[in-house]
């Protein structure tokens, strides 16, 4: 049995500028560093301020763009209110003034695209965002409002950078660790269809880890030594994503090794403004006897981002006026007003989203109705801590195969030795503290060191300027993180065997991608020979194990654990009959590649003439 594993180029790039894209759940960044001479060890990097409508016929130049597309009524707005810098009839109405007018009418905000895209439930290039418009509101795809963000930033570079389109620079697109194959590629789509044809993914944690070691010019070493695992916690927007980078020796020097991510958790600051609405719901409900339609209660949720927002960003913010809208028909009775206080927020996100839990406290699973509403699959237990706990036991074998790195024996979970945070939810001290004191108690039992905290980050533009920095590294400065994917990946099998009544055939998981196989690289598995159908409708069934560290290339199971292998979204497919007959059994072994761009694919080859055949992992897209 013959795996060959090639590995891939080093970048070639000649571009100007590497340009990093966060592309957020809430907000999206640009960061840019120049990359045009390679002998400057030097960078300046540099975040672009994105030009965008923050009210009708007002434009205003800002870091963040935030990541909401608004469908305005006809007779909403005027043509000369949406007039922008590069055009005067933008396709989609996106950033401040889409968030602003959201707040006012909800059911015609399109929010958590990129929530939307790693859905394994709905088809993202379908229509259906709003997900609870009328039908009087016109809908798009999650896909499309990703596109439509893209396009924003890509204008807004163009418009400043005229000699320097940012079609000819480098760009890293950033994603959440935990995405799936369909999501990474739907987000490499996205970028493609907006001109971004040589854009590179890379996880956030990574990102985020990069800036830290950009903006410590060099002390980072100082501050990680050979042994350290880092625990990088990113709760953002839509999402909690956990990773945990090894530091390691790698040729006398210190390196990075990413070595765990968890599962796709989403948890986060959309979590906390619905929990902190239903906190102002009950005070409006019992002070004015009134029940708050559903739409109003939608409302109330943008009003509580952003009052949630102020009063973690600032100190002295303590009491915040919240105005609902409301159907009465004076000026008084046009509107619904409250306040939510420091106090109130503090109490909803420690006590129901930070809780003192114990290390084997994870999180619970309760009974599903048999019916529920269209939605995005939200996390069922709110308690981030009990998702750490969970992640970090689950990860307690992941660094035995790393040197230079060791874990106690009666270790119960991974211990982490540093932490790092980002995303927008941990600018606040009092989340941060809470985190810090409940990781360093579970260490404490286990009489492990405290965990140290790595800071020096500016949470809202760290992954982008990360993804900046990552492509000045990848012309050969500083230090790379060795990633690789970040689970391993299996194809079903079907046996071989003759019709037995009530019994389906059984299925063997192949390996076709390893954990940790590097972009670039290509697996094929000359020496396994396959049976595969062409010219009429097949399936597909995927799988993905993000604890079996050791299996290679070709490893087949024949059996597994619940948790071991999460099976991935099936696909149906017709491949190509030409030159075939319908139905026809073609012999084929099978290569497996990781892209440059960091999504995988998956190839029948002929094993008479070569002819190949690609197995598209779903992309969740009605389109033929």
């Amino acid at each position: 049995m013959n795996h060959q594993l090639f590995s891939g180029t080093t970048n070639t790039s000649k571009a100007k500028f590497s340009i990093g894209i966060d592309l957020g759940t809430t907000h999206s960044v640009l960061s840019y560093v120049d990359i045009s001479d390679p002998d400057n060890d030097e960078i300046t990097q540099k975040v672009l301020q994105i030009p965008q409508l923050i009210a009708p016929g007002v434009i205003e130049d800002k870091p963040q763009l935030p990541s909401f597309l608004y469908q305005a009524h006809a007779a909403e707005l005027t043509e000369g209110d949406v007039v922008l810098p590069w055009t005067n009839q933008p396709k989609f109405l996106v950033g401040e003034i889409a968030r602003h007018l959201g707040a006012k009418t909800p059911i015609r905000l399109v929010s958590s695209a990129k929530s939307w895209l790693c859905h394994a439930g709905v088809d993202c290039k379908e229509a259906i965002l709003p997900s609870e418009a009328p039908d009087e509101v016109e809908k798009l795809s999650p896909f499309q409002a990703s596109v439509a963000y893209l396009e924003h930033l890509s204008a807004a570079w163009n418009k400043q950078y005229p000699d320097q389109p940012i079609t000819e620079q480098e760009i890293t697109l950033t994603i959440p660790a935990s995405f799936d194959p369909a999501a990474r590629e739907l987000t490499a789509e996205a970028a493609q269809q907006v001109g971004l044809t040589n854009a590179t993914l890379l996880e956030e944690p990574q990102a985020a880890l990069y800036s830290w070691i950009e903006k410590s010019e060099g002390d980072w070493r100082n501050h990680a030594t050979v042994g350290d695992i880092i625990l990088v916690i990113d709760v953002g927007g839509g999402t909690t994503d956990l990773s945990l980078i090894a530091v390691t020796e790698q040729g006398g020097n210190l390196g990075l090794t990413r070595v765990a991510v968890g599962d796709h958790i989403l948890l986060g600051g959309d979590n906390m403004d619905l929990a902190l609405a239903y906190t102002l719901k009950a005070k409006l409900e019992k002070a004015g006897n009134q029940r708050l339609a559903a739409w109003q209660i939608q409302a109330l949720t943008h009003a509580c981002r952003d009052a949630k927002e102020t009063i973690l960003s600032n100190d002295e913010a303590d009491n915040i006026a919240v105005v609902v809208p409301n159907r009465g028909s004076s000026l008084i009775g046009g509107t619904l007003r409250t306040e939510l206080t420091r106090d109130e927020v503090n109490a909803v996100l420690l006590e129901g989203f930070l809780p003192e839990v114990s290390s084997h406290e994870y999180p619970a699973i309760n009974p599903r109705s048999g019916l529920r509403s269209k939605g995005l699959p939200y996390a069922q237990d709110a308690a981030i801590t009990r998702h750490l706990a969970a992640f970090l036991s689950r990860q307690v074998d992941a660094v035995k195969n790393i040197d230079g790195v060791t874990l106690s024996e009666n270790a119960s979970f991974l211990h982490p030795s540093a932490v790092l945070f980002n995303g927008g939810v941990l600018k606040s001290p009092r989340i941060t503290s809470r985190l810090m004191s409940v990781l360093n108690s579970w260490l404490t039992a286990e009489q492990a060191p405290d965990a140290r905290l790595l800071s020096g980050l500016d949470l809202d533009l760290a992954v982008a300027r990360g993804a900046a920095y990552y492509g000045y590294v990848r012309q050969g400065h500083g230090v790379r993180i060795k990633g690789g994917t970040a689970a391993s990946y299996y194809v079903g099998v079907e046996s071989s065997m003759p019709a037995v009544p009530g019994m389906a055939p059984e299925i063997q998981a192949l390996c076709i991608a390893p954990f940790g196989m590097e972009e670039g690289s290509n697996a094929e598995l000359v020496g396994d020979e396959f049976g595969l159908i062409v010219g009429e409708p097949v399936r597909f069934r995927f799988f993905s194990s993000k604890t079996r560290r050791d299996d290679t290339v070709g490893t087949r199971l024949e059996y597994w654990g619940d948790d071991e292998l999460e099976e991935l979204n099936e696909i149906e497919i017709t491949l190509s009959d030409e030159g075939y007959k319908v139905g026809e059994v073609i012999s084929v072994h099978l290569n497996s590649l990781i892209t440059e761009t960091g999504t995988l694919e998956l190839h029948a080859v002929s094993n008479q003439n070569n002819q190949h055949w690609k197995i598209e992992f779903d992309v969740r897209s009605g389109e033929e």
